[in-house]
Formats: C-alpha cells, structure tokens, sequence
C-alpha cells in the first residue's frame, strides 16, 4: 500500500491506496490553530505512525514543495517555510519508519493520474476544485468528500466542500500517480 501526503502547515492531507491503485483510506490533519512549527511536525508524525499501524503501508509518496514563483502566488517566506517543513516530514519518514518519502511533482502527478487543469479563462472552477471534480469521478462513490453548512453571511445555511476535501484530493493524487509510476517500472 502506498501513503501519499499533501504536506502543508495549515493541513495536511492523506490517502492510502491499496495494490491495485485505489483509495482504501483518507485522512487529514488540520494545523492552522497550531502556532508552533515543530508542535505541528509532531502531530503529522503521530498521524503518520497511526497509519502504519492501522495499514501494511510499504511506500510513501509526498507532493514535493514548490521550487520557482508564480505570479500572484506564495511569497518567498512562505515558499521556504512550505519546503523547510516539507523535509521536516520527510525526515520523519526516513528516520522513525526507515522508509525514503518520494516525492512528486503536482504538475506531473496531476498529469500522471489522467487530471487535467484547465486555465481560469477557460472554466469559472478554481484547480482546488478541477482536482476535486476529477478525484470524485475517478472513485466514485468509495468515499464521501467533508462539507459544512455555512453559518453566517449571504450564503447562510448553504452546504459547501470543506477545505481539507481538497487536501486529501491532492494526496489521492500523489499516492495514484506513484502507483502509477511503479507499476510502470514493474511491466
């Protein structure tokens, strides 16, 4: 089974898919009321070493951080405390489960696992949401996505994607594309 993992410090998102590539498991681990950096490494690890145990977990996959700016995107800061905590949880992986994180470009996974981004001029859905459709399709029903009623203003009441739904759709993605991966290797 392989472990795929969205890392960020304000969530981090999990799927474990089995041996023929599909989703046995989903998780998360929300950080953003966490104000202490390594606290929220801490909490990642003991999600980590849950899952181990829960599930015969032989490969783990990460999205791999961010190395170039994007207009409009993460600032310099940001970019760095993403990668520093990035090799944080990697290090995690090496030193407590002897097992080497791989990890995998977005853009690559995306395209490795049949998802395709389209542009902001050419659909009014945001790439959280492209990514999010796409996963859904892809698994069908195996699993049901988090949402939450909105409990104040205009759009009141109105049930909606929680943000970590997005999280674990981009470690779906990872742990796909890194079956994928091997399963080429393996023909």
């Amino acid at each position: 089974m392989i472990l795929g993992a969205d890392i960020s410090t304000s969530c981090t998102g999990f799927c474990i898919v089995n041996d023929e590539g599909a989703p046995v498991h989903f998780s998360y681990v929300e950080l953003s009321k966490e104000k202490n950096f390594f606290e929220k490494a801490k909490k990642v690890k003991l999600h980590i070493l849950d899952l181990m145990i829960k599930y015969p977990i032989d490969d783990i996959a990460v999205e791999d951080y961010l190395t170039s700016f994007a207009k409009g995107r993460s600032s310099a800061k940001t970019l760095f405390k993403l990668a520093k905590f990035n090799g944080i949880i990697q290090w995690i992986c090496y030193s407590d489960l002897g097992m080497e994180a791989t990890p995998i470009n977005v853009n690559d996974a995306r395209k490795t696992s049949s998802i395709t981004v389209l542009s902001k001029k050419k659909t009014i859905e945001t790439t959280k949401e492209q990514v999010l459709r796409q996963v859904k399709d892809q698994i069908g029903d195996l699993f049901c996505f988090p949402t939450k009623i909105l409990k104040s203003g205009p759009r009141k009441g109105l049930e909606v994607t929680d943000k970590v739904s997005y999280d674990m759709a981009d470690a779906y993605v990872i742990a796909k594309a890194n079956w994928l991966e091997k399963r080429e290797k393996a023909l």
